[in-house]
């Protein structure tokens, strides 16, 4: 959406009203006003005061949603902890495998693999970064539900683009160049969004799943070995039909029954999926039929409904809101009109067929105070939103529940 913004890949910088930025210079980036900085500006940790902890003590009272926060590291957890979060609402596995080069390395073998045993060699090379991944994070939230979303993004995401990248990859995998950038263009799509990724990258190359789901499970074990209490909840992303849960739900539940049996340890790992696609808030009921919870993805779903893309609505965004063909980007405020409603069917649905269904929502609409008064009014469980809107969703849940919010 920075349209404004002059970005020169071959000299490796960018401009813009007059201010340029090379490759290497520092940035100071205010996330709360959207505003960017040249330069390094002077930061401080913000701690919470004890005047803010009474307040939002007092909100806390008041309120009937449970927040989350949105998060996929054990700083970023901590951090959503001390601003007062009940657990994770959208833990992004994905963003684990930038973490290290070898890990990235793994995931790129997996990727290129031709076969499902080459595939299978490589997903066993990542298990112990998973394995890591999803302990700390368990092991910080003690005691509290994490929601993991298994891998969703389409995986060209996950290769270089530039030749010199793409040379230097297939010399680290012992691959032919020429293979590499064959598999690297096959793998392109025109439409990324609405392709292969989410669940129908666990249905078409399951082992990656497989391998993600043993990796939740063992670390849940070790941690109830040492006398811990970790909760996670395992989420199918993208699902659009009942035959997709179904399937995932069954392959999910084996290798999870597979792994407890091997610990020898009893343990409850809720499988659910994340409502996004239109499709699947129109089918709510037959997908309920196969899901222990329901979490929506507003941003997709928005994205998918209005047949907007988020990454090149700033074009016409700002016309559309100065003219009035849109009173507010509904990537930021939920749209109750149109978005609304396939919450509200998929809550009347999903429950009707499975009563007492915990439902939550996991994208940023969770911390938008108007967004939130209505997820309330919808009768969901729990908002989710990144860490540091975390107080910004408990008071407004408060001003929901006490009916003094718009």
């Amino acid at each position: 959406g920075a349209g404004a913004l002059e970005i020169d890949a071959r000299a490796r910088c960018l401009q813009c009203d007059g201010v340029r930025v090379s490759a290497g210079d520092w940035l100071t980036i205010d996330g709360g006003a959207g505003v960017v900085y040249a330069g390094r500006l002077r930061t401080v940790p913000g701690v919470p005061s004890e005047e803010f902890r009474r307040f939002m003590n007092l909100a806390d009272r008041h309120r009937r949603l449970q927040v989350r926060a949105n998060a996929e590291t054990p700083e970023d957890a901590a951090r959503a902890l001390e601003l007062g979060a009940q657990g994770i609402g959208l833990c992004r596995t994905e963003h684990m495998f930038f973490a290290s080069k070898d890990r990235l390395l793994s995931l790129r073998a997996m990727i290129l693999a031709d076969d499902s045993r080459a595939r299978e060699d490589a997903t066993r090379r990542l298990a112990p970064h998973q394995f890591e991944d999803f302990r700390e994070i368990l092991r910080v939230m003690d005691g509290l539900p994490v929601t993991i979303r298994l891998l969703d993004p389409p995986l060209h995401e996950f290769l270089p683009r530039e030749p010199a990248a793409l040379e230097a990859m297939a010399e680290q995998l012992g691959i032919p160049e020429a293979e590499v950038a064959a598999k690297a263009e096959a793998l392109a799509e025109f439409n990324p969004m609405l392709g292969h990724r989410g669940c129908r990258l666990g249905l078409t190359s399951p082992e990656i799943y497989d391998m993600q789901v043993e990796a939740i499970v063992r670390a849940t074990a070790a941690l109830k070995a040492a006398g811990r209490d970790p909760r996670p909840e395992i989420m199918v992303p993208l699902v659009g039909s009942e035959e997709e849960m179904a399937r995932l739900r069954e392959r999910t539940a084996a290798v999870l029954d597979r792994v407890v049996e091997q610990a020898g340890i009893e343990l409850e790992i809720p499988i659910g999926t994340m409502i996004e696609v239109p499709r699947a808030a129109l089918v709510a009921d037959h997908i309920a039929r196969h899901a222990d919870f329901f979490s929506f993805g507003t941003n997709d779903l928005t994205q998918m409904t209005f047949g907007f893309s988020r990454d090149d609505i700033g074009r016409f965004l700002p016309q559309y809101l100065e003219s009035g063909i849109l009173r507010k980007d509904p990537f930021e405020s939920l749209d109750r009109t149109g978005v609304g409603q396939l919450v509200e069917i998929a809550v009347e649905r999903g429950r009707k067929e499975r009563p007492g269904l915990k439902i939550g929502i996991c994208g940023e609409h969770g911390g938008e105070p108007t967004s939130v008064t209505f997820f309330h009014r919808c009768g969901l469980d729990y908002v989710s939103c990144s860490p540091y809107r975390v107080p910004v969703a408990r008071l407004a849940a408060a001003h929901a529940n006490l009916g003094v919010a718009e």
